[in-house]
């Protein structure tokens, strides 16, 4: 059942019902719940942040707040809830493979935590949304290089060194054309490091690969 992976027992079940379903499966669905629960993650966002970076200013607490509730982050929550195949989808997105899209699934994520907001109120939402988070914020960057990418946090790195850049190569190509999976390499000659990324697209694989590199360069660092 959906509301057992998310963790909150609906008084008004009509509410996750409406969040789950998009707008292709009919009347009522979850956009204007995806608005109100735009507003709340911003909220939650922001606070959480302010509490864990008592030191950051308001550039670096704006930028880290990007990051956490872009669509990709959400997406990332929505599949460890398995929410894509509790989705309400009509023929036509099921047939596009609708419950595998990013946008798709950020919505409904926040369309979620919209219905929980209406169901039981703010502390409800936060209760059961800050777990979501709270991975995602420690796995931010320092504050200061927030808002810098994988790739570019990387070639930094190198720059500042002196070094050789990174050589990105494609190494494979599958899936059908609404959920392409890109793998890529990335390779470094000084330091000799070498890793591999997969993501939806060649870029996302990249900085995969490039932020696996940066974990290698910070263990044989310390």
């Amino acid at each position: 059942m959906p509301s057992k992976r998310i963790r909150h027992d609906f008084a008004n079940p009509a509410l996750l019902a409406q969040a789950l379903r998009h707008r292709s499966a009919g009347q009522p669905h979850n956009e204007r719940l995806e608005f109100l629960g735009d507003a709340v993650v911003n909220l939650l966002a922001a606070e959480a942040l302010y509490a864990a970076w008592p030191k950051a200013d308001e550039g670096a607490l704006t930028r880290a707040r990007t990051e956490l509730v872009r669509e990709s982050a959400l997406a990332g929550i929505a599949r460890s809830l398995e929410l894509g195949a509790c989705l309400e989808l009509g023929p036509g997105e099921m047939k596009s493979g609708g419950h595998r899209r990013d946008s798709i699934l950020a919505d409904a994520v926040e369309a979620v935590i919209g219905a929980i907001y209406l169901d039981a109120g703010l502390e409800a939402a936060r209760k059961v949304a800050m777990p979501w988070f709270t991975p995602l914020i420690a796995a931010l960057p320092p504050p200061n290089k927030v808002g810098k990418d994988a790739k570019t946090r990387l070639q930094e790195w190198l720059q500042a060194r002196g070094k050789p850049l990174p050589v990105y190569r494609l190494l494979a190509e599958s899936g059908e054309e609404h959920a392409r999976q890109f793998e890529v390499s990335c390779t470094l000659t000084d330091p000799p490091l070498h890793t591999g990324g997969a993501g939806t697209s060649r870029r996302a694989a990249e900085q995969v690969a490039a932020a696996a590199i940066l974990l290698l360069l910070e263990d044989t660092s310390k």
